[in-house]
């Protein structure tokens, strides 16, 4: 299992050194975007619109718009002191709480730790004090460049950072629209309902859920790849010098005709227009 950050949790005078490993992963089937007229992937590029051309890497700096068109420009080297600043820090567990008392609506991603070199000792200790006062601790972490509100919990004899938001990260019910207020029901509907809900009542099991359309998509690709449907992107031609010159010439003088100033015709002084006149009448 790879390992995403190596560090050290603290609780009182224990320090605890562990690596962190992803516990969960993303298993949406991402799909391409093709030209369809040749089955070649679509590229986009990260172009200026005021430059009007593409933009290289290193000509992208990071900013903080605190008004509209308005930016705060941060350096590099300003966001990775930050950064060094409080990796450097151990993850100490500030207070220890019930499970029950954290809202699911706080959680965000689930990482296993594992113990690093001369952790198993304490590891173990934290992992069973954990287990026996059925508690959780409340700790701080840096995980990419982000300071992190998280829980740590035994899940299944492995101690698990559990990454959760912080209040002010999540939005007031009072903003959700359209939410109704107390509503008598029909007391008879809601004996009903009740008993519903004890027939479906079970205890959770994970195993018996799955991604119905996930599993559709694959077997539908599957189905189209035995049956030949596939489509091959074609490579980019090789550009022909010969031609490109032809073409680039070509081009050139074409420019250079319309760009080309059409000559003025002479201007006729007042006596050769009288004579040109004369000849033209015969007088």
């Amino acid at each position: 299992m790879h390992t995403m950050w190596k560090g050290t949790i603290s609780f009182g005078l224990v320090n605890i050194p562990v690596k962190m490993h992803a516990a969960t992963e993303n298993k949406d089937i991402q799909l391409r975007q093709l030209h369809k007229e040749c089955q070649s992937p679509i590229k986009y590029e990260r172009t200026c619109p005021v430059c009007e051309r593409p933009v290289k890497n290193e000509e992208i700096v990071k900013a903080y718009e605190y008004a509209k068109n308005k930016f705060v420009v941060l350096d590099e080297e300003e966001l990775e002191a930050l950064k060094q600043e409080q990796a450097d820090k151990a993850v100490e567990i500030v207070d220890f709480v019930q499970l029950a008392e954290v809202d699911p609506i706080y959680y965000e991603k689930s990482y296993f730790l594992s113990p690093n070199e001369g952790g198993a000792k304490a590891y173990g200790l934290l992992r069973k004090a954990l287990k026996e006062t059925e508690k959780i601790g409340i700790a701080k972490m840096m995980i990419r460049s982000k300071e992190q509100l998280a829980i740590i919990r035994v899940y299944q004899d492995t101690l698990v950072v559990e990454t959760i938001h912080y209040p002010d990260e999540v939005r007031s019910v009072a903003d959700v629209p359209n939410v109704p207020k107390e509503v008598e029901a029909n007391p008879q509907e809601l004996d009903t309902a009740k008993m519903l809900i004890e027939q479906l009542t079970t205890a959770f099991d994970p195993t018996k859920y799955k991604d119905e359309y996930r599993h559709a998509l694959l077997d539908l690709i599957e189905q189209k790849k035995e049956q030949d449907q596939t489509a091959t992107a074609l490579d980019k031609p090789s550009p022909d010098a010969a031609t490109n010159l032809m073409d680039a010439l070509q081009a050139s003088l074409e420019r250079a005709k319309q760009d080309k100033p059409k000559p003025k015709q002479p201007q006729l002084s007042k006596q050769k227009e009288k004579k040109v006149k004369k000849k033209k009448t015969g007088t």
